[in-house]
């Protein structure tokens, strides 16, 4: 399963709270990200495709390695994205599109500290962002409810697609 939605959308902390959930294993895509990605980020300035598709593809093969079931935090803003995902996975991919507004996101990323991603990136992600499509293996969940309320609306929508 994958994780997605802009920066600021509680990846982390309802990964976490998820795989506990589920008996699954979480990663942080941002613990992915080559040092040079980090860098550009912290600067202020966007990512572009060019650095984008190494990273999706250590996204996939973190999704593909290891046993059991993962979960994993990766924006995965762009159809394309989550295509590529898939593809290096070699299996299916569920995509968890955690939603909300830009004045929700704004307000968490104000209370977040000592991470790389600073909130005027927030909307070069809105601008990037290309829901999920109804073709796609995907849910989406609003995420403007406490956390445990999130994680209870992931179980409910996935039902039997992940069991």
């Amino acid at each position: 399963m994958v994780l997605m939605g802009v920066a600021g959308c509680g990846k982390s902390s309802v990964g976490a709270a998820l795989a506990t959930r589920l008996g699954a294993t979480y990663i942080d895509g941002d613990d992915l990200h080559p040092p040079a990605n980090i860098e550009k980020m912290s600067r202020g300035v966007a990512l572009n495709d060019d650095d984008r598709w190494p990273w999706l593809t250590l996204v996939g093969q973190a999704l593909a390695d290891g046993e059991g079931r993962r979960i994993i935090g990766c924006s995965a803003l762009k159809r394309a994205y989550r295509a590529h995902i898939t593809q290096t996975t070699e299996a299916p991919v569920t995509f968890i599109h955690l939603a909300g507004t830009p004045d929700v996101i704004k307000a968490r990323m104000s209370t977040r500290q000592g991470h790389f991603m600073p909130a005027g990136l927030l909307a070069s992600q809105f601008a990037a962002l290309e829901p999920a499509e109804t073709d796609e293996n995907a849910i989406s969940v609003d995420i403007d409810r406490p956390l445990a309320a999130i994680v209870d609306a992931i179980v409910a929508q996935l039902g039997g697609m992940e069991r």
